[in-house]
């Protein structure tokens, strides 16, 4: 299908014609000028988990009873999920307006005011800057919101504003006019020259230069190669890739297409995991509209170029977010790592020279090709260029997504975008670059966000989940989480990684729990384990085949660097001073408050009370686990925690 916006815009590798009517055209697609209300609903995941399905139905309600003529558009997230349901208004003669937590009973009081040209009385996010349309008095600019104004939005540039599974708006707003004017005007190897020449290093946590490594690919003489893009994105704390796809799918479609042309790859593949269903459900539809307009398939605008794209679903295996074996998935295999050389560039996919990139990265290309290798490249540090998408969530007022360029400060993100820590307590650690990063201390959060700072501090910059702690967090339960999900998910294939991470768990589980009635020898065990945790770590580290074992010890070694006064607390006085470790805490009965009621010896699931009725009862501490069922049921305060 070639309609005007190809014919027009794309071969002339502009939108900035002097056809009035083309413009004006365009100018619709982009929802500069409307004829009617549209009203935007932020339908993520986050937003439909925050209740945006319902505000939905009551939105198509309203409009239903209202005999009011409203166009609907649901978009990806905006970035801002902590004020989720968010829902924009845009009506014909006015700026597009923004409410934040729009739950379905404020759509009555929302659109009443709205449509009457009032402002309700409903909690407002911001206004979008338009040219034509009338601005709302006594509201910001979006642009000016504390969360958005440090921003630079490359990647996250149409998230949230767009329809992200209408083909022709993101055209119009520029999209595949760079594919168009690569595969016209670009060699292959330009392609590769531009992408080195730029900076761009791998997002996906190695940060490998993007550029080197297509040029490996290209040099490859091979009558099939392969363009994988790893969408699998398993780190807990990180929902960047699922938020780029589910908002602008076609920006990664397109980034795409520009690699395979720059490697020579006529085919490749989507890895991502099925527990993704609305971002595999719309990539579906972007690709399909894709094919419809003839920008995947033969002969593409009679250049020679040939590109075809296949969603692959992952079961949710963490290894398979390592290249090797997310190829052995892909080829039908158990998800294993294999050792290197030969590198995917060289033998990858099916034995052919194979380019793994993640999300991230291809949704930079596009802009990188249509502005210039120096354009991307002044945006940045010396050794790291251009942004970084990070995924705030934990013990922070403000979570969500944020793009920041290289070189902002951890302090910047956490407490001038995301609003600081959340309930106004204290800021603890930030763990960053998920299972295999490492901790940011208070006093290192004037770091630099850049590849080679970070791992200065022992932590890396992983995928970009950034998982906020305050002072109620205790840093050894949190190591113990790490590795209990590292040794979950290891591929057990090799021995230093398989029983490692086993006996790391294991050490870090008896420092946190109380020793065994009767056991003479946990103590020795318990003291030999925390002895030599750290060769252990090492160990690991050096002996691992794949570089999710090398790094499984990180947050050990991390937390242990930075909070070991925590690590003596548990280890020598039996002690969690955030009082997180259910097993060392020690409950008591205050015998004055105690009426004998029983409630909690009834609630206690090991019989550990003891006591007669309307007598002052007793807590047997060999038999108590710390539950905290008594606890929580004694409605005198007789149970304290000590």
């Amino acid at each position: 299908m070639k309609d005007f916006l190809l014919d027009e815009v794309l071969r002339d590798y502009s939108s900035n014609s002097k056809d009035l009517e083309l413009q004006e055209k365009i100018s619709v697609l982009r929802h500069e000028r409307v004829s009617e209300p549209i009203i935007y609903v932020g339908a993520g995941t986050c937003g439909l988990g925050a209740g945006a399905g319902k505000t939905l139905v009551a939105i198509k309600k309203y409009l239903s009873e209202k005999n009011i003529q409203a166009e609907i558009i649901e978009t990806g997230c905006i970035g801002l999920c902590a004020v989720e349901p968010i829902i924009d208004v845009q009506l014909p003669t006015r700026n597009r307006i923004s409410f934040q937590r729009i739950t379905e009973d404020k759509v009555t009081e929302m659109l009443d005011g709205i449509f009457k040209e009032e402002l309700p009385h409903v909690e407002i996010l911001g206004q979008f800057e338009s040219a034509t349309a009338k601005k709302w008095d006594g509201v910001q600019y979006l642009s000016e919101h504390p969360f958005f104004a440090p921003q630079k939005r490359l990647v996250l540039k149409n998230c949230g504003i767009i329809n992200p599974i209408d083909i022709k708006e993101y055209i119009a707003r520029g999209g595949y006019k760079s594919y168009i004017k690569a595969i016209n005007t670009h060699t292959s190897a330009e392609v590769c020259d531009i992408i080195e020449k730029c900076g761009l290093r791998g997002r996906g946590g190695g940060g490998f230069p993007t550029g080197r490594k297509w040029k490996f690919a290209h040099a490859e003489v091979s009558d099939q190669k392969y363009l994988i893009c790893n969408a699998d994105e398993g780190d807990p704390g990180a929902f960047m890739d699922r938020a780029v796809i589910e908002g602008d799918p076609h920006r990664l479609i397109e980034g795409m297409a520009i690699g395979a042309y720059g490697i020579g790859a006529t085919k490749a593949y989507i890895y991502i995991r099925a527990e993704y269903p609305l971002a595999i459900q719309r990539l579906e539809i972007a690709i399909a509209q894709a094919k419809e307009y003839g920008l995947i398939g033969h002969n593409i605008f009679e250049t020679g170029v040939d590109f075809e794209i296949k969603i692959k679903k992952g079961a949710g295996a963490f290894v398979c977010g390592e290249e090797t074996a997310l190829m052995h998935s892909i080829e039908g295999k158990r998800g294993m790592p294999r050792p290197r050389p030969p590198f995917p560039t060289t033998s990858g996919l099916f034995g052919k020279p194979t380019v793994i990139n993640n999300v991230e990265t291809f949704a930079n290309v596009s802009a990188i090709i249509e502005n210039g290798a120096e354009w991307f490249a002044s945006t940045g540090t010396m050794n790291s260029k251009g942004t970084k998408v990070f995924a705030l969530s934990g013990k922070i007022a403000l979570t969500g997504l944020v793009e920041i360029p290289m070189g902002t400060t951890v302090r910047q993100i956490l407490f001038e975008i995301a609003g600081g820590i959340k309930d106004n307590k204290k800021f603890k650690s930030v763990q960053i670059g998920g299972p295999s990063g490492g901790c940011i201390t208070e006093e290192n959060l004037d770091i630099q966000i850049d590849y080679e700072s970070l791992i200065g501090v022992g932590a890396m910059m992983g995928s970009g989940g950034l998982v906020v702690m305050d002072e109620d967090t205790c840093m050894v339960d949190v190591a113990k989480f790490f590795m209990g999900f590292i040794q979950r998910e290891s591929c057990g294939k090799c021995i230093p990684c398989r029983e490692g991470t086993k006996r790391l768990l294991e050490i870090l589980e008896s420092i946190t729990s109380k020793p065994k009635a009767g056991d003479n020898n946990e103590a020795l065990d318990r003291f030999k384990g925390v002895m030599q945790i750290e060769k252990l770590c090492q160990v690991i580290k050096d002996t691992s085949l794949c570089g999710l074992g090398q790094t499984a010890p990180n947050p050990v070694l991390s937390t242990l660097k930075w909070f070991k006064d925590e690590y003596e607390a548990h280890v020598f006085d039996r002690h969690c001073p955030a009082g997180v470790c259910q097993n060392l805490k020690i409950y008591k009965i205050n015998v004055d408050k105690c009426t004998g009621c029983t409630v909690c010896s009834k609630k206690c699931p090991t019989s550990a009370i003891i006591g007669s009725r309307k007598a002052p009862h007793f807590i047997v501490e060999d038999k108590c686990i710390g539950c905290g069922a008594c606890f929580e049921a004694c409605k005198f305060d007789a149970i304290q925690i000590v």
